[in-house]
């Protein structure tokens, strides 16, 4: 993600908070109780979690199942703001369970099917309580439809901004970094649980749908226009998008044949232009970091209020015409923070870090001391700045998500890890973290363990007063 440093957007207060009461009757196990952890524990079926355990957003994702698939179908009405939606979610049990939770915001359910048989549910705030009609044994398959429809309501973050379906002038954009993706979609909404993506969404035939992936076809019937993309490789959910506007769509190619496809508003200036340095961007990124990880790629240029650019998987999203430090900074992410993903939000950094240093490695390229000069500049800043509290590996709440820290001081400890071990390990060093972690997800631990293995050199000071105490480090 890429924004303006200060305040963020807000949504104002039009934006309705409250979600709808329970839909049906009955108490429905939201959390695992101490007799459910005995149950589970003994193998007899037992609620799953409402919340993996993340130390910054305690709600996001849910225990008790990983998701393998997500087929979604969406129809949206832009006259009368209405989405009707259908998702088939396809998992896999980590335990036997009697119920189970999805992530969503503020859409109304009409139906939900659990392994072929109607299943109960409730509401809970963003939670979605689903008791099947029989128990599901673990290490077991099985498939959840979900029909719902409304008009989305968009997420705001704790630091204020706006996350998830936000609407435009033509339409919508979604943008679902950190926990956005449940405002469009039920979920397994954390960057631990990755799966496979089908989208296929239906509007009027004067806009453009756009989503991750491959499009793999277009069919236009009675007035509206069904896109359909295919993403085959693994994504959290906040790197889904479901973008709709009117766009002008560019065709272009990558290396090896890579196809770009990108949708630009009309009424920006300059973004074509920008669009076409895309693979010019890749092919250098590839050098560093080794091939690029997904099936496609291209942007999305829209006139938002977001404020921010998001690192869509395949993707990226501007809310304007980014200029050329911003394009390789999202397109950096492919492979950190998308290829390979935070293990919980807490480290967030190791997207932030990498995308932002290699912003200094492009402008190294032609001013060859460029990095180190970003590095002096910020390090001269005195102990009271906002850079050195708190740290990037520790942000303490989720309002510092995006702070400073994360990206500035991120990329400061990537340039002290160069510095200490050399340009050329530093890149094996990354090469490598991409290549091993590729579609999963990792910790700030992990890193350490892999540079110190690839270089050959303890790396534990380095790592501590860079990315996990609090305050200006000395001695660099």
């Amino acid at each position: 993600m890429t924004f303006r440093f200060g305040p963020r957007p807000t949504a104002g207060a039009a934006i309705v908070l409250a979600l709808g009461a329970a839909l049906l009757p009955g108490p429905l196990p939201a959390t695992a109780t101490g007799t459910d952890r005995q149950a589970a524990d003994a193998g007899r079926p037992s609620a799953g979690s409402a919340g993996v355990g993340d130390p910054l957003f305690p709600k996001a994702g849910n225990g008790g199942y990983r998701v393998g698939h997500y087929d979604l179908r969406l129809t949206y009405a832009p006259q009368r703001r209405m989405l009707r939606a259908r998702a088939t979610i396809t998992a896999r049990t980590t335990q036997a369970l009697s119920s189970f939770h999805l992530d969503l915001y503020g859409l109304t359910v009409d139906r939900v099917v659990v392994a072929g048989d109607p299943a109960r549910w409730e509401r809970r705030g963003q939670e979605l309580v689903v008791r099947p009609a029989r128990p599901l044994a673990a290490d077991a398959a099985f498939t959840i439809r979900v029909r719902y429809h409304g008009a989305p309501r968009t997420y705001i973050d704790p630091d204020g901004s706006l996350d998830g379906w936000s609407y435009t002038d033509d339409g919508a954009v979604v943008a679902a970094e950190p926990v956005g993706a449940m405002t469009v979609f039920p979920a397994n909404n954390h960057p631990s649980d990755k799966a496979r993506f089908d989208v296929a969404i239906r509007v009027p035939d004067n806009l453009k749908a756009v989503s991750n992936g491959v499009l793999t076809g277009r069919r236009t019937s009675h007035g509206w226009t069904t896109w359909r993309w295919h993403e085959p490789d693994q994504m959290a959910t906040h790197l889904m998008t479901a973008t709709i506007g009117r766009f002008r769509m560019l065709r272009d190619r990558g290396p090896g044949g890579l196809p770009i496809w990108s949708f630009i508003d009309p009424r920006t200036s300059g973004a074509r232009a920008i669009a076409h340095r895309i693979p010019a961007v890749l092919r250098r990124l590839e050098r560093w970091y080794g091939d690029y990880p997904f099936v496609s790629s291209g942007v999305i240029v829209d006139r938002s209020r977001l404020g921010y650019a998001l690192e869509v998987q395949t993707r990226p999203l501007f809310d304007g015409t980014p200029d050329l430090s911003t394009l390789v900074h999202e397109l950096a992410h492919q492979w950190y923070g998308n290829a390979v993903s935070p293990r919980t939000w807490q480290h967030i950094w190791l997207n932030e870090g990498f995308a932002t240093y290699t912003e200094w490695l492009w402008a190294a390229r032609r001013h060859p001391g460029a990095a180190q000069s970003r590095f002096d500049r910020l390090y001269r800043e005195p102990a009271g700045s906002s850079l050195w509290s708190p740290p990037p590996a520790d942000p303490g709440r989720a309002a510092n998500l995006f702070g400073r820290p994360v990206y500035d001081r991120g990329a400061m400890a990537l340039h002290a890890l160069r510095t200490q071990v050399g340009l050329a390990t530093f890149l094996q060093a990354g090469r490598r973290w991409a290549q091993v972690h590729a579609g999963g997800s990792a910790r700030t631990s992990q890193l350490r363990t892999l540079a110190e293995r690839v270089s050959g050199e303890p790396l534990g000071r380095l790592f501590a007063d860079w990315l996990w105490r609090d305050g200006r480090p000395d001695g660099y």
